[in-house]
């Protein structure tokens, strides 16, 4: 049997006809290609506005942007996340700070998140990032209130979960990142994700002046609006009215997004089967924790289990060619975060839950037998080391 990676990309004919009709078109970028993804994507979400970007961190970094960040700016976040999602506020000069996670969920835990900013004097804090880790969908309303009690904005990082949803307390049912409470939400497109462009992100929101600001951001800070221009001198004029970066889709990396869109829902569905599955073989084994069970809205971009020798598990399934992985190591224990902060951080849920964590392999793909072989391998293994 090959070897099987925990996550892996599925491109198929369509995909490749989608990318070649593209390369042999007029545009390889700043084409069409992407303002139909952008409105394609927004409509699968339910949104109002998208603006693809060249990767999640991208869509991250203008996100901080168009929220005001700067060096007077205290934001929350989760330790558990790709460093990425507390990157993007030191890029805009602000401070990260940390709260632990909820142990069942392994989302960031809202009571300990209200307890940091009562800890500070009114409006100390500007904002937080919350995570849909793995692609469990968080409770965006309750958050939104916390965030409205304490006059604090909201990015929602929904990069593990397009296709996720929650339900409110009407019993409306939310997409993830449709933006119906968080201020601004990021996707990221990376080749293991639900829909891949080989590197690619999404941002979506629901406010008019915070979309034109991210266009603009997006392509260097330049505008050819003409209602927008300072002076105007012909067709070709151009204003750079604020520094901002490079960082467009491709009009091929667009077709493929579009491709993969189509099927997502299929892709989604395989991904709910493959962990029912594991959740059935694994739920009345006392030594594993399922990382969520079968969750209502979960998208499943990862499946994890915590087990107590995990590292010895984890080397163990490597020799038998299945290369699981660890999400993540707690943010604030990276020597650049820890150079920030004047005493060394611990948080007790984030710690316990990076000790025993194993991502398991979970993509649309995934044969039976595959999945059949990585059960039967951790069963075996608890077995004899008991």
């Amino acid at each position: 049997m090959k070897p099987i990676p925990y996550g892996k990309h599925f491109i198929t004919e369509e995909d490749i006809t989608a990318v070649t009709e593209t390369l042999l078109s007029n545009n390889l970028t700043q084409g069409p290609k992407v303002l139909e993804f952008e409105t394609a994507f927004a409509e699968y979400i339910d949104c109002k506005y998208a603006v693809a970007v060249s990767s999640g961190t991208a869509a991250l970094h203008l996100a901080a942007m168009a929220l005001g960040i700067n060096g007077q700016s205290n934001v929350i976040t989760t330790p558990i996340t790709f460093s990425a999602t507390a990157n993007c506020i030191r890029y805009c000069g602000g401070n990260v700070w940390f709260a632990d996670i909820d142990r069942d969920t392994l989302l960031m835990d809202i009571n300990k998140v209200e307890v940091l900013i009562r800890s500070k004097p009114k409006g100390f804090f500007s904002g937080l990032v919350a995570v849909d880790f793995a692609g469990y969908p968080h409770d965006m309303e309750v958050f939104k209130k916390l965030a409205d009690d304490y006059g604090l904005w909201i990015i929602e990082d929904a990069c593990h979960a397009p296709g996720g949803f929650f339900v409110d307390s009407k019993r409306k049912v939310h997409n993830c990142g449709d933006s119906s409470f968080a201020d601004i939400a990021v996707f990221s497109f990376h080749p293991v994700k639900h829909i891949a462009c080989g590197e690619g992100g999404m941002i979506t929101c629901n406010n008019e002046a915070m979309y034109q600001r991210i266009l603009r951001l997006r392509s260097h800070g330049i505008t050819k609006d003409q209602t927008l221009l300072n002076e105007n001198h012909g067709e070709w004029y151009y204003e750079m009215q604020e520094l901002g970066y490079n960082y467009r889709l491709t009009d091929f990396q667009a077709a493929l997004g579009i491709s993969q869109l189509r099927r997502a829902d299929g892709g989604l569905r395989r991904r709910r089967e493959i962990a029912g599955k594991y959740f059935r073989a694994f739920k009345d084994i006392k030594e594993i924790i399922s990382q969520s069970g079968i969750v209502e809205g979960h998208a499943y971009h990862l499946y994890i289990i915590q087990v107590e020798r995990r590292k010895e598990l984890y080397e163990y399934l490597r020799q038998k060619g299945i290369i699981c992985q660890i999400h993540y190591i707690p943010v604030y224990r990276q020597p650049y975060y820890q150079s920030l902060c004047d005493k060394v951080l611990y948080m007790e849920a984030a710690e316990n839950y990076y000790q025993h964590c194993l991502s398991l392999p979970i993509f649309p793909t995934l044969a039976e037998d595959e999945q059949e072989f990585v059960i039967a391998s951790i069963l075996i293994f608890l077995e004899t080391n008991r």
